[in-house]
């Protein structure tokens, strides 16, 4: 039996996973602070990135710099009615800024446990591909495509891949803590 399919899928968690982490604040401005975030223009909803660039010029502030002025407050709005973020950004009719406000001990806290729902998340994700993997196994098996020794070796193979997969996870949320946690 194949397992790259399932390694593939762990991998995809991961990877959503480290993404997930990205958006996460940690008191320093990052452009991919703002990913996520839909902007109506032009009659439609569309994400951020495509109607204006983003950068962090400095360690307190985004600046996002519309490719069309006319959508500035479109775009001030949008990133203000994001709720999640609680940033209230400011516009001079060029360019909107978003000022990143420090954080205090105890939002620090706080977001470190988001985080710890994340990596729990993915982790009943990864769960949830190993037992989509050893059910498939054991439908092979059952159909007597597979031995019992292939089963058993597929299915060590499936466990060392989440347990690999596993300990990525407490390393990106090991750094991200840390990242969140330095004043």
């Amino acid at each position: 039996m194949d397992t790259s399919i399932y390694e593939q899928k762990f991998a995809a968690a991961v990877a959503h996973f480290a993404e997930e982490t990205k958006k996460i604040r940690t008191g320093r401005a990052h452009p991919d602070m703002l990913d996520g975030i839909m902007v109506e223009v032009y009659g439609s909803r569309m994400p951020l990135n495509q109607v204006a660039s983003v950068s962090a010029p400095e360690p307190q502030q985004i600046l996002v710099t519309p490719f069309d002025p006319s959508n500035v407050a479109a775009i001030s709005n949008a990133i203000r009615n994001e709720i999640s973020l609680g940033f209230n950004p400011s516009d001079d009719g060029r360019n909107v800024r978003v000022p990143i406000p420090p954080l205090t001990e105890e939002r620090r806290r706080d977001i470190v446990k988001s985080l710890g729902g994340k990596v729990e998340e993915t982790r009943v994700t990864l769960r949830n591909i190993r037992e989509d993997a050893r059910k498939s196994a054991k439908v092979k098996k059952d159909a007597k495509e597979l031995s019992e020794d292939d089963l058993k070796r597929i299915e060590k193979a499936i466990d060392d891949e989440v347990a690999k997969n596993n300990a990525k996870i407490d390393e990106l949320a090991r750094d991200k803590e840390a990242e969140i946690m330095k004043v």
